[in-house]
């Protein structure tokens, strides 16, 4: 099922399957800002990205003495939600543990994802409560928007950049073929702005766990239109677009969390950048889209 959210600038529509926002409108001009999930580039739009950010090792994971498995980014994304609850403006969906989601992910869990607009603002929040009553949960969550890029139909891919909101130095993480990730890392940005070009997804995502900025935004050398993704607090932050090039989108992704480094073959809850939850603890994080923030 589809619902829609409208203010007096944007209309935007989620989807109960993923908790997934589907589009993201300006009213005034019928502008989309988001990727309309066209598998012939990549089915999804912006999939909530739980409880695994990235790929495992082989698939699979280990808690204890027992393995499980989990396709790439977990089970929210390919999960039906619930609706909580439902204004003009707002909606929040969630989802709970089960019988099934205990054979792949050992915890029980409420996973809540909330949209509101705001001004030219569409706010997301996410709750992962425990619901576990003697032990610890471990578990990852991200998002990953893909952004129309460019924005406007005269504008052309290279004609675009993103704006950082503050100077970086930063090194990329490299990630491997089969989407693990490396120790390796390589230069990549300095300054605020990145030219985007298809040659510099050849390799996969541009991940990074080291940027100053809590904003990423973009914008167009030839048009006035821009989207920015801010994401304050986000230890990762991953950048991609499909690696064979033409895609007519970028995704910006504030991780709590990534894939497996290549030798990685512990424990799930020694894994690099998991969260932990005691029992009946609850992690609460945000981010939120802000469209010409110009107009913000």
């Amino acid at each position: 099922m589809l619902y829609t959210l409208e203010n007096e600038w944007l209309c935007v529509t989620v989807a109960d399957h993923g908790a997934e926002l589907k589009s993201m409108k300006e009213k005034a001009d019928g502008t989309e800002y988001l990727w309309d999930g066209d598998p012939s580039w990549w089915k999804y739009s912006s999939p909530v990205l739980f409880p695994i950010v990235g790929k495992l090792a082989d698939g699979k994971y280990r808690i204890g003495e027992h393995q499980y498995e989990l396709p790439g980014h977990g089970l929210g994304r390919i999960s039906d939600f619930v609706l909580v609850r439902k204004e003009k403006d707002a909606i929040c969906l969630a989802l709970d543990w089960s019988e099934d989601s205990l054979e792949k992910y050992p915890y029980k869990f409420r996973l809540e994802i909330s949209y509101k607009l705001a001004g030219h603002t569409v706010q997301v929040g996410w709750q992962v409560k425990s619901q576990e009553e003697m032990r610890d949960m471990y578990f990852s969550i991200g998002a990953h928007p893909a952004l129309c890029c460019p924005i406007e139909e005269e504008e052309e891919f290279t004609d675009c950049y993103l704006e950082f909101e503050r100077a970086e130095n930063s090194s990329r993480i490299l990630t491997l073929p089969n989407g693990l990730i490396s120790h390796e890392r390589t230069p990549s940005l300095k300054g605020m702005v990145q030219p985007l070009s298809y040659d510099i997804f050849r390799d996969g995502a541009l991940v990074y766990d080291d940027l100053r900025s809590s904003r990423i935004t973009i914008k167009s050398r030839q048009g006035r239109k821009s989207i920015a993704v801010e994401a304050k607090g986000f230890p990762y932050w991953g950048i991609w677009s499909p690696e064979k090039g033409g895609a007519p989108f970028v995704c910006l992704e504030p991780w709590f969390g990534h894939g497996d480094f290549e030798d990685f073959a512990g424990d799930f809850r020694e894994k690099a950048g998991i969260q932990k939850l005691e029992p009946g603890q609850t992690f609460t994080a945000g981010y939120r889209f802000i469209i010409n923030e110009k107009t913000e």
